[in-house]
């Protein structure tokens, strides 16, 4: 593990902040690619970077302090402005609609932007899911499996084996990944692939995780998985759809 991987003047820089950060930067330079093969201005992608990265961390903290003090009771101002914690769902909402008001105020193509912001979704992700296991973060249930990994200085710690559903999801995310990049020019809509594909693999990850089970005995994140699962296959379906008319036209 490796939690803190330096300190700038007494402030810890963590593996999961670095992680994150590297995961914008390789997601802008991936949506830029693809934009530019679209014949869209890639300068554009570091514009839209900053609104994606507001939306995304400020998304994720809110989501993180209103579901943290609905559940506990914790004061929220205190878990809204607290180093720690955040929630990939809330991130993920919040990256969607500061990217879309970006593209509106740069005057880019949504369905054409939606597709070049999916290829680096999944990458993003997964990056990012290194940082969580890189601080022992969002692990599973105990196992004797022989991968399975203890957090000794996890958040929180535990000195018994437990699954890495982190590198689970890395695993998952990474064949989202190569999957979409095979499907950019076939595919009626790429950003509803992700949905769908991310979603299913955090839905059949999270029977490993830890978190309690609200209703139906799925936890808060399967459920929410499935609506986006519903939501990435309707967009898919009804583009799908319209594409034979579209062209007809």
């Amino acid at each position: 593990m490796y939690p803190v991987v330096f300190e700038i003047f007494g402030f810890p820089i963590s593996s999961f902040g670095l992680m994150l950060a590297a995961a914008f930067l390789v997601g802008t330079w991936i949506a830029a690619g693809r934009m530019r093969e679209l014949g869209m201005d890639p300068d554009k992608a570091t514009s839209l970077l900053i609104w994606v990265m507001v939306g995304g961390i400020g998304g994720s903290k809110l989501y993180f302090a209103v579901d943290t003090h609905l559940r506990e009771g914790l004061p929220f101002l205190s878990l809204l402005l607290a180093r720690e914690g955040i929630t990939w769902y809330g991130g993920l909402l919040g990256g969607i609609l500061f990217g879309i008001i970006g593209g509106l105020v740069h005057r880019l193509p949504l369905k054409a932007l939606s597709d070049c912001i999916a290829l680096a979704l999944p990458v993003g992700q997964a990056m990012g899911r290194i940082g969580c296991f890189l601080v022992g973060d969002d692990y599973g249930r105990v196992t004797d499996a022989p991968w399975g990994v203890a957090f000794p200085k996890g958040a929180p710690p535990t000195l018994e084996p437990v699954h890495p559903t982190q590198l689970y999801e890395v695993a998952w995310l990474v064949l989202v990944a190569a999957w979409l990049w095979r499907r950019r020019r076939t595919s009626p809509l790429l950003f509803g692939e992700y949905l769908a594909l991310a979603a299913a693999g955090r839905f059949v990850i999270e029977f490993w995780r830890v978190n309690p089970r609200v209703a139906a005995e799925l936890t808060e994140a399967q459920w929410i998985a499935l609506g986006l699962a519903l939501v990435g296959g309707g967009l898919w379906l009804r583009r799908r759809l319209r594409g034979p008319a579209a062209a007809a036209a």
